[in-house]
């Protein structure tokens, strides 16, 4: 699929990541856009009630949002926010491997979903907003084969203790939904978010 919107977005406004994930850069490089990287500085912590899929939604937008306030100009911002729901709570990336050896424990042998929230902000304003879920079912495995998995050092920076795109593949059975939402990027989701920007930059009455 070639992201026609966000070509056209990214040529006629500038384009930004706002997040420093290589894993994200990667995806974003391969549709062939320009853009540069900066790392947004926000608190994430769930408000009292929110929902896991509020909570990305909202840390998506407020990323966005300190990026374009921190650079200015005319470029649009993307702002992304992963988690990944178990039981209707959200699993965190581990502090520590205690952690994480409890959360891929959890996973084992388990259906849990994942959710990126995607945010595009034009000229501080948020443009177009959006999420997309993936279900994935994890092997069963083992208290040794977590460990060595751990030892790796992998999980220790990713949601849910485990890179599906490295070496965490063999936790996972199957997929159903988008391979790209489960790694942190959901290009389909972003380039129709791209033409929903396009059409607000039109018509400034049209924005969400």
């Amino acid at each position: 699929m070639t992201p026609h919107n966000l070509l056209r977005l990214s040529e006629k406004t500038g384009f930004i990541l706002g997040s420093s994930s290589p894993r994200r850069q990667k995806l974003l490089s391969e549709t062939g856009i320009t853009f540069r990287s900066i790392v947004p500085q926000i608190e994430e912590s769930m408000s009292t009630g929110e929902t896991p899929l509020d909570f990305a939604r909202r840390l998506a937008e407020q990323k966005a949002l300190a990026v374009s306030r921190e650079v200015g100009g005319t470029a649009v911002v993307l702002g992304c926010d992963t988690v990944v729901i178990l039981d209707n709570q959200i699993l965190q990336k581990p502090e520590d491997e205690r952690q994480a050896f409890q959360t891929l424990s959890r996973l084992s042998n388990r259906e849990h979903i994942v959710c990126t929230a995607l945010a595009l902000v034009s000229e501080t304003e948020i443009a177009a907003s959006g999420h997309e879920l993936t279900r994935v079912l994890f092997n069963r495995v083992s208290a040794e084969q977590i460990n060595e998995y751990i030892a790796t050092g992998e999980p220790m920076d990713k949601a849910g203790a485990y890179g599906i795109q490295g070496m965490g593949a063999f936790l996972v059975d199957r997929i159903e939904g988008n391979l790209d939402n489960v790694i942190g990027l959901p290009r389909k989701l972003l380039d129709e978010l791209a033409g929903d920007v396009l059409r607000s930059l039109k018509d400034p009455g049209n924005r969400r």
